[in-house]
């Protein structure tokens, strides 16, 4: 935050609310001292005024009230800083109830169940496809398995796919090709993965720590399981 200069029409000289330039903000004490010391510049000013040209009450009443700007946007920075903490902490508190629950996040990585032996994943449509079909790959591209899902309306959809046949203890992963008529509809693949730990970042911002995919900011994603 840059400070703001009071300047006195009679004197020159200039008042300055912060002790340095950088400085993004005052504490309540520190306000508290700028306050006194314009106060004491100001009664300065008056005891060693012109008595044949006294200071205009204009003059005096554009600087106290430059001063109280200048503190209460200080102040007032100070209480939406402590707010942004204070929700920061608290979505982190609620959040915790997430732990061990499954999400839907942006990725392309497949889901096993070994008991099961069926490998999970899901798709969101922007629009309608009258063809949507999954790729399932290797880390290095090569194609393992095509499945056909059909036409699908615009929305979030899940799908499970036969994983017998499938290389054992191999990351797969896939690949949307959605297409309506000659038109080619990007899908968004969403991959299912497990919250182990929730935090924030730099900025307070909510993240998920998630078995697969790590550290993800919250707004990744797209459902909760």
């Amino acid at each position: 935050m840059t400070s703001t200069a009071a300047t006195s029409n009679l004197t020159g000289t200039t008042y300055v609310p912060s002790s340095s330039a950088d400085s993004k903000s005052i504490s309540a004490s520190g306000t508290a001292e700028a306050q006194d010391r314009f106060l004491k510049l100001l009664v300065a000013q008056l005891a060693n005024q012109d008595p044949m040209n006294p200071m205009d009450n204009a003059q005096m009443t554009s600087q106290i009230a430059q001063i109280n700007t200048v503190t209460g946007i200080q102040q007032l920075n100070d209480t939406m800083k402590n707010m942004n903490t204070q929700m920061s902490a608290m979505q982190v508190l609620q959040a915790g109830n997430l732990v061990g629950h499954g999400v839907l996040t942006e990725g392309n990585q497949l889901a096993f169940d070994t008991t099961a032996k069926t490998a999970v994943g899901a798709i969101e449509l922007p629009a309608k496809a009258g063809n949507v079909k999954i790729q399932v790959t290797t880390a290095g591209g090569q194609i393992i398995d095509t499945v056909s899902l059909g036409e699908l309306d615009a929305g979030q959809h899940g799908f499970t796919l036969d994983s017998s046949t499938y290389p054992a203890d191999t990351p797969l992963q896939f690949k949307v090709i959605a297409t309506n008529g000659s038109e080619k509809v990007d899908a968004v693949a969403l991959m299912r993965d497990k919250v182990v730990a929730v935090g924030s970042d730099a900025s307070g911002g909510l993240t998920l720590t998630l078995l697969t995919a790590g550290k993800t900011p919250y707004a990744n994603v797209h459902a909760v399981l």
